[in-house]
């Protein structure tokens, strides 16, 4: 009877082990999306155990008349879907900044916002040290002209390390 609880609970251990993902200690690349006019952002990932993650991207934009940058933090959690693929959720938030060239007839030229989100998306891990990854980003943003939800959906590419 002894034994077979030792097979019964080595074997429940194996298939646990054998089933567990590996997500990457560090993982940087870029995120493009349309980031409500932010484009591509440098995404980092950072594992903080064995199925969350830290992940923190930032975006730059100049344009005509304006820049303006935006930095978003998430905490997600990681699943395994099957083999290489995983999918995963998140929550956070993040602040930004617009500055306008020229003044708005209220006189206002720029906008310090901060804004709450949530993450859903799926990944796949190359042999290689590659990872794809597509995602859906809603954003409750809080300022003066990000007081709306903002629905951000992109592709990213990361080198892992």
């Amino acid at each position: 009877m002894k034994k077979l609880f030792v097979l019964a609970v080595a074997l429940v251990g194996f298939t646990i082990t054998s089933n567990a993902q590996q997500i990457s200690d560090n993982a940087i690349g870029l995120r493009l999306g349309d980031s409500d006019g932010f484009g591509a952002e440098i995404s980092y990932q950072r594992a903080l155990g064995d199925n969350n993650r830290l992940e923190l991207d930032l975006g730059l934009r100049s344009g005509n008349g304006y820049d303006g940058f935006k930095l978003a933090g998430l905490y997600q959690w990681v699943w395994l879907l099957d083999g290489n693929f995983n999918w995963y959720a998140g929550v956070g938030g993040g602040l930004g900044s617009y500055s306008f060239d020229r003044p708005f007839p209220s006189g206002d030229d720029s906008e310090t916002f901060i804004f709450a989100a949530g993450d859903i998306g799926i990944e796949y891990n190359f042999d290689i040290p590659l990872q794809l990854a597509i995602d859906a980003r809603p954003e409750f943003g809080f300022g003066d002209y990000r007081d709306d939800l903002d629905f951000d959906i992109a592709l990213s590419i990361r080198y892992r390390f």
